[in-house]
């Protein structure tokens, strides 16, 4: 998938990844005090914010727009295949 994205792309992608993992180790428990500041973290969510929108605008000009996360085990493609002569056990 990295083959397919710019380089713009890859930068973005580091910068979320990299900005989230930060998050996540200054994330104290609960009932603790955070370490950074109010401002900090407002421009912390204002930078993820453009990042995504910039990701978003970059997929959409490619035709990838609309994707979503997914499980490994979901299935993708489910095509249901009616089958009215079968009937439950008991019918």
């Amino acid at each position: 998938m990295m083959s397919e994205l710019t380089k713009e792309q890859e930068i973005l992608i580091a910068m979320r990844k990299t900005l989230s993992a930060i998050v996540r180790d200054v994330t104290p428990p609960p009932g603790m005090r955070h370490p950074l500041s109010d401002g900090t973290i407002q421009q912390v969510r204002e930078c993820l914010g453009m990042i995504a929108m910039r990701e978003k605008e970059l997929a959409d000009a490619q035709g990838r727009g609309g994707e979503r996360p997914y499980f490994a085990d979901e299935a993708k493609d489910v095509h249901l295949v009616p089958f009215p002569e079968l009937k439950r056990r008991g019918d």
